[in-house]
C-alpha cells in the first residue's frame, strides 16, 4: 500500500507540474502574439507617417488641378480601406485643440473657429495620428 500511495503522490506531483508547464507555455504564447501584434502596429504606423507628406502634396495638387478629381475619389476610397481618415478642419468648424494645431489666431472674440486649413490632419484607426494645422479666427 505504501508503494501505491507513493505512486499516487508522484502522479499528482507530475500532473501538477504538467499543468503549470502548460499554463506557462500558454502565457508565453499569448505574450509572443501580443508582441507580434504590437510590432505589426508599429510598422503600419511608421509606414503611414512616411506617406503623410505625399498625401499633403496630393491634396495641394487636387486643389489646383480639377481634372484630378477622379484620382482624389480613388485615393479617398483607398485611405478609408486603410483606416486613414482626414480630420474635419474646414472653414467655420469649431476649433478643437485635440484635433487642430493652431499656428495663427486672428480676432478677439470668445468663440474660436477655423479660418483656413494649412495642412490636413489625419486619424488612423480612429485615433488622431496628426492634428490639422489651422489658422483660427475668434468671433
Amino acid at each position: 500500500m505504501k508503494k501505491e500511495t507513493k505512486n499516487d503522490e508522484k502522479i499528482v506531483e507530475l500532473t501538477n507540474d504538467l499543468q503549470r508547464t502548460r499554463a506557462d507555455f500558454e502565457n508565453f504564447r499569448k505574450q509572443v502574439e501580443a508582441q507580434k501584434e504590437n510590432e505589426r502596429r508599429t510598422t503600419r504606423l511608421a509606414t503611414v507617417y512616411k506617406i503623410l507628406p505625399l498625401l499633403d502634396d496630393l491634396d495641394r495638387a487636387f486643389l489646383n488641378y480639377q481634372e484630378l478629381a477622379p484620382l482624389a475619389k480613388s485615393l479617398e476610397k483607398t485611405l478609408k480601406e486603410l483606416k486613414l481618415a482626414k480630420v474635419v478642419s474646414g472653414e467655420g468648424v469649431e476649433f478643437n485643440p485635440d484635433l487642430h494645431d493652431a499656428v495663427m489666431v486672428e480676432g478677439d472674440g470668445e468663440k474660436e473657429v477655423i479660418a483656413e486649413t494649412l495642412r490636413p490632419g489625419y486619424y488612423y484607426e480612429g485615433e488622431v495620428l496628426r492634428p490639422a494645422m489651422v489658422k483660427v479666427k475668434k468671433i
